[in-house]
C-alpha cells in the first residue's frame, strides 16, 4: 500500500500541544493495526538540537542511532512504543546543509537554486523515501513552529505541493482562549489563523482547538463555520489530567474514523485487547490509593521541559506501582550556602530523590549537597548521567575523605578529577553530534540493586556523555564500599554505581529515554518500589 500523509500545524503560539496530538493520533491509528510512522520537521538551522541551551529548547532527545532530536519523539515513542531512528527527523540545518553541498557538486548543472522548486522538491524527496524505507502505510508529520514563521514557510509549501499528488489530511492545532473578564471562549484568534493557513494554499481537514475548559457549541460553530468545515471536525482538546488520556478523547470525537474515512485507508477493527490495555494503565494513576514524593534536584528547574522523560518515566512507574505521584522540583541553586536543618526542610517531605543530567559547573554544590543528605538519610536515590557523576564526588569527598575531588568538567586543573573527560573525546574539538550517543550496550553485577532492578546481566540503554568517572579511583572508591554494579562489556567505562547499605543507583545512561507507559523503565520502577518502602518506614 502506498503511503498516505497527516499533516499536522500549529498556530497562534509555540507550546501548544502539537507533539502530543501527533502522539496520540499516531496511537489511536497504530490501535488499528496500521504501520504509522511519525516524522518532525524543525525549521531552526542548527543541524540538530545537540548544542541547544535547554532554556531555548527544552530536552534534548536522543535515539539509539545516535540521533540527537527534538523532545516531541519521546512522545512519540512513548505512545507508539516502538523506537525510531534520524529518517523521522527533519531540520532547516540539514536541507540547507545538503542543498549547498548538492549545489557545490554541480548538481543543479548552473541553474539558480531556488526555494520552490529545489528546495520543496528535496523536502518531498525525503518524506516519500523516509515512507518507503519503513513500508509506512501513514506517515504522520508534525510542522514545527507556528503558521506564518519564515523559518517553517517553504516546508508548508512543500505540504501543499505534497497533497498535489498524494493522499493527505491537513490537521491544525489552535488555540482557543477564555477571558476571565468575559466568560467566554474567543475564537477571533483561531479565525485569523486559519486564514492565514488558507492563504498558504492549505485547507485543514481538521481542526484541533487548545482550550483551559471543554470547547462550547457555540465555539466549535463559529470556527467551522469561518473554517469551511462541518461543526464534527472541530475537536475538543481542553486540558485534562494527563496526557495519556488524549487519544481516548480524540476517539469519542470519532476523529479517528473520520480520519480513516478522509484517507479511504483499508478498514481494520479496532484492536479492543490493546485499547483497554492503554486505558486501564491511565486509568490506574486516577484510582491509586498510594502515593509517593519524589524530588528532582537539578539546574534547569524555570522550564521543566528539560526534564520532560524523567518526569514521564516517573509517572509510568507510578502506573505500574498504582500510585499516586508527587514530583517537587528543586533549584539546585537554591541549597548552595544552605544549613543541615535548612536543606532537611527543603527535602525531608521526600521519599526518593533524582539528580537528573545536565552540563557545567552552575548549581552542582547543591546537588552534591542534596545526594550527602539523601545518601545520609537512606532516602532512596538515582543519579542519571550527571547525577551519577556528581554522586560519585559526593561519596569520594564525604566517605573517602578526598577533599579536593571535582570533576575536570568543572575545573580542569582539579586536583582529584574523580570524573573526568574520556580518552576518546580528548581530541575532539567540534560540539555537535560527538558525544558519546545512543545505545550501548553494559554488563551488570550478580548480586546488585541494579542486577535485580532489570533482572539479566546483559543490558542497553541510551547515553549522551563526555566525561566519565576517572578508572583512576576506582579502587579507593570500592575500598571505601562504592559498589561498581555495570561496566562497559570490555570494563573500561564505568556504567552504574551504588551505595552499599541503601538504595542509591547511579547510572552513566540515561534509562528515562527508553521508559514507555507500556514498558516502564527498570531503575525508575525499582527507585519507586524503595521510595514507597521508605515512606512506610517514615510513616508507619
Amino acid at each position: 500500500m502506498q503511503a498516505k500523509y497527516i499533516v499536522i500545524f500549529g498556530s497562534l503560539l509555540s507550546g501548544i500541544g502539537k507533539g502530543i496530538v501527533s502522539a496520540s493520533i499516531s496511537k489511536i491509528l497504530d490501535m488499528y493495526g496500521y504501520n504509522v510512522m511519525p516524522l518532525k520537521f524543525d525549521g531552526y538551522l542548527n543541524y540538530d538540537c545537540g548544542t541547544m541551551n535547554p532554556y531555548r529548547h527544552g530536552e534534548v532527545f536522543v535515539l539509539d542511532d545516535k540521533s540527537e532530536v527534538d523532545m516531541d519523539f519521546g512522545n512519540y515513542e512513548r505512545f507508539l512504543n516502538k523506537d525510531l531512528d534520524t529518517n523521522s527527523s527533519i531540520t532547516g540545518g540539514k536541507l540547507f546543509s545538503e542543498i549547498i553541498a548538492k549545489e557545490r557538486r554541480g548538481d543543479y548543472l548552473g541553474r539558480d537554486v531556488q526555494m520552490v522548486p529545489n528546495l520543496t522538491d528535496l523536502i518531498l524527496e525525503k518524506v516519500k523515501d523516509a515512507a518507503a524505507k519503513k513500508n509506512a502505510e501513514i506517515m504522520i508529520i508534525e510542522v514545527g513552529g507556528t503558521v506564518g514563521d519564515i523559518e517553517n514557510s517553504y516546508f508548508i509549501e512543500a505540504m501543499r505541493q505534497l497533497a498535489l499528488n498524494e493522499s493527505v489530511v491537513f490537521v491544525d492545532v489552535s488555540f482557543v482562549p477564555e477571558l476571565e473578564s468575559v466568560g467566554e471562549q474567543k475564537t477571533k484568534p483561531t479565525q485569523i489563523a486559519i486564514k492565514g493557513l488558507m492563504q498558504s494554499g492549505i485547507q485543514p481537514h481538521f481542526i484541533v482547538c487548545r482550550s483551559s475548559k471543554p470547547l462550547t457549541i457555540q465555539a466549535k460553530s463559529k470556527i467551522a463555520l469561518f473554517s469551511n468545515l462541518p461543526p464534527e471536525r472541530i475537536i475538543d482538546d481542553h486540558d485534562i489530567d494527563t496526557i495519556y488520556e488524549v487519544p481516548a478523547e480524540l476517539m469519542k470525537q470519532n476523529l479517528d474514523k473520520m480520519i480513516i474515512e478522509q484517507l479511504r485507508l483499508p478498514k481494520r477493527e479496532l484492536r479492543k485487547e490493546e485499547l483497554d490495555r492503554w486505558t486501564s494503565r491511565v486509568n490506574s494513576l486516577g484510582s491509586a490509593q498510594k502515593a509517593v514524593s519524589i524530588a528532582i534536584v537539578g539546574k534547569y528547574m524555570n522550564l521543566h521541559d528539560s526534564y520532560a522523560s524523567v518526569k514521564e518515566a516517573l509517572v509510568h512507574s507510578a502506573m505500574e506501582h498504582g500510585t499516586k505521584l508527587s514530583i517537587n522540583w528543586v533549584e539546585s541553586e537554591k541549597l548552595e550556602g544552605k544549613s543541615p536543618a535548612e536543606i532537611e526542610k527543603l527535602l525531608s517531605g521526600n521519599s526518593g530523590m533524582i539528580v537528573p543530567g545536565g552540563f557545567g559547573k552552575r548549581g552542582t554544590e547543591g546537588m552534591i549537597k542534596a545526594i550527602e543528605y539523601a545518601r545520609s538519610k537512606k532516602m532512596p536515590y538515582l543519579g542519571i548521567c550527571y547525577g551519577m557523576q556528581l554522586m560519585a564526588i559526593e561519596y569520594a569527598r564525604n566517605v573517602c575523605g578526598i577533599k579536593d575531588a571535582s570533576s575536570s568538567e568543572f575545573d580542569p586543573e582539579c586536583k582529584d578529577p574523580v570524573i573526568s573527560i574520556m580518552e576518546t573525546q580528548k581530541s575532539i574539538d567540534r560540539k555537535g553530534g560527538t558525544m558519546r550517543l545512543g545505545a550501548w550496550e553494559a554488563v551488570l553485577k550478580e548480586g546488585t540493586a541494579a542486577y535485580s532492578a532489570y533482572g539479566q546481566k546483559n543490558i542497553s540503554e541510551r547515553h549522551r556523555h563526555r566525561y566519565e568517572l576517572n578508572n583512576n579511583y576506582r579502587e579507593v572508591l570500592e575500598k571505601n564500599g562504592l559498589i561498581i554494579s555495570g561496566t562497559t562489556p570490555d570494563n573500561e567505562l564505568v556504567e552504574l554505581i551504588e551505595w552499599p547499605g541503601s538504595f542509591g543507583i547511579g547510572t552513566q545512561a540515561h534509562p528515562e529515554l527508553k521508559s514507555r507507559p507500556e514498558h516502564p523503565a527498570p531503575l525508575f520502577l525499582a527507585l519507586l518500589k524503595s521510595a514507597l518502602d521508605f515512606g512506610k518506614a517514615a510513616n508507619p
